[in-house]
């Protein structure tokens, strides 16, 4: 499944937008001010009509196919959780949607399953960063038809923007598709760390130095202007590994 977003634009709260995400690939979509993440993350999942251009799946603008293969998760004012539930009430209310069992049992073994047990009677605005975006994720894709999520903004809530981008790869890795989109801040510190696991790799993968002579052990590897460099995506194509794990949610 590819999902594109051909020239897309929703004036005046989201300029041209070009970009795709599909199945097996994590992709960061840069995104600033208040409502344009949330505006993308509409458009990419097939839940609000472009002001301009199109947005298709596997070529065909097909917008009730977009919303039932791409879940929206945790974006601002639409479809994240009120700060004050606590998390054993989302993960209810969550696998309710799913068509799943909601009782009790399943959700003290679906929040078990994740490793957030500790955290049931905490509010979800409380919990950290990443036990947040991976019960959302992981509960999103309970859901019948799902093949991927479009995660809105979770640079908001804080922590390092590597732990939710790990996340997101590992989600990837699976075989669903993933859109992140965030700020120009967590763009920057992602990108720095890919280089630098880029710079620490065997040095047989190493580019040949275009000057051997020249002294770069003091070359900063990410610069100040780098932050306005960086590209408005970022894609990482993950191999796909095999995995028949799934949540089990039956109440006893």
């Amino acid at each position: 499944m590819r999902i594109a977003l051909n020239a897309v634009s929703k004036r005046p709260a989201l300029d041209t937008v070009t970009l795709t995400y599909g199945t097996g690939e994590a992709v960061l979509a840069r995104a600033e001010t208040e409502q344009r993440p949330t505006v993308l993350g509409l458009l990419a999942s097939g839940r609000m009509k472009p002001g301009s251009g199109t947005v298709t799946v596997d070529g065909v603008a097909d917008a009730s196919a977009i919303r039932r293969a791409i879940a929206l998760v945790d974006a601002p004012d639409v479809s994240d959780p009120a700060p004050n539930v606590t998390v054993a009430g989302v993960v209810a209310e969550e696998l309710m949607f799913a068509g799943r069992p909601s009782g009790v049992h399943a959700v003290k073994r679906t929040l078990a399953s994740l490793g957030a047990a500790k955290h049931a009677r905490d509010a979800i605005g409380q919990v950290p960063p990443t036990v947040r975006i991976r019960l959302l994720v992981e509960l999103a894709l309970l859901r019948d038809g799902v093949q991927g999520v479009v995660l809105t903004a979770p640079d908001r809530h804080g922590g390092d923007p590597n732990a939710w981008w790990r996340i997101a790869l590992e989600v990837a890795s699976r075989g669903f598709a993933v859109l992140v989109i965030a700020g120009d801040a967590s763009a920057a510190a992602i990108a720095a760390s890919s280089l630098v696991e880029r710079l620490e790799a065997p040095w047989e993968d190493a580019e040949p130095d275009d000057d051997p002579t020249r002294d770069d052990s003091d070359t900063p590897i990410l610069t100040e202007r780098s932050l306005f460099d960086l590209p408005d995506v970022i894609t990482r194509p993950v191999p796909v590994i095999e995995n028949d794990t799934h949540t089990e949610t039956s109440d006893e």
